[in-house]
């Protein structure tokens, strides 16, 4: 039998990740209001969810071991009342480098507001993102922002708009005239709306035919958007225009 023996001297005893000491880069921050389609400045109700999506490729620090080092938010400016994220944190499936908070917000006053999140990497660099948005009152439930697309249109196209009411089934009523008021089409559809708006992903089509049938001829169209929730409470509807060739 022979003895063996021999050595390695590549093993480290403490020291550090050089690559994670390189990393000088706070988390990417990404404030929404009920969902993806939010904008600066957009409406909501008086109980929207502040949605939070990060990156960071170390990854996002939500232990709350380090004084200072929290995952949170403020409102209005309101650094008294400074609201914790850790909890709400959940990272993607297989991705510790990403990761979304949703945050219930409640009973906010009608008016402007402003947000700030702010978040650590684990290798303890800082990031804030910032936002506003506008509180309506539940009494002033309306439709914005319509659109259609494709618009000019020449076959058929989809309806979209936002409203600000949260995660609603609405009854909706899209009403198409000439410009000199003759209706030419009316569509009603029941939706359960993700959050406040109505997109891509779960528009209104619409063949292009009118009421009897036919495809409307080239030229300029006003269409109306109304909705109702499903306890009967009535939206301000909204208007658009269509453009359509042939």
């Amino acid at each position: 039998m022979l003895d063996a023996s021999g050595h390695y001297d590549k093993v480290i005893i403490g020291g550090a990740n050089d690559n994670l000491l390189a990393d000088n880069k706070g988390p990417e921050i990404n404030i929404f209001m009920d969902n993806e389609n939010f904008k600066f400045g957009d409406q909501t109700s008086a109980n929207p969810t502040l949605i939070v999506k990060l990156y960071d490729e170390n990854g996002i620090n939500v232990v709350g071991n380090s004084i200072g080092h929290d995952l949170e938010a403020i409102l209005d400016d309101d650094t008294q009342n400074t609201l914790l994220l850790n909890d709400f944190y959940k990272s993607e499936l297989d991705d510790y480098q990403r990761g979304e908070v949703r945050f219930p917000l409640n009973s906010l006053s009608p008016g402007r507001h402003s947000i700030r999140v702010s978040a650590w990497d684990v290798a303890n660099n800082f990031s804030e993102a910032y936002t506003e948005f506008v509180v309506i009152e539940q009494a002033q439930a309306s439709i914005s922002k319509v659109m259609a697309f494709p618009n000019p249109l020449s076959e058929g196209t989809c309806f979209a708009f936002q409203h600000n009411l949260n995660n609603q089934a609405l009854d909706v009523q899209i009403s198409i005239y000439t410009v000199d008021g003759k209706l030419m089409k009316t569509i009603n559809e029941r939706i359960l709306t993700q959050g406040n708006a109505v997109d891509v992903n779960n528009c209104i089509p619409w063949d292009g035919m009118t009421d009897a049938g036919k495809g409307l001829e080239k030229g300029v169209y006003i269409y109306t958007i109304n909705a109702n929730t499903a306890k009967g409470q009535s939206l301000n509807g909204s208007t658009g225009k269509l453009v359509v060739i042939r």
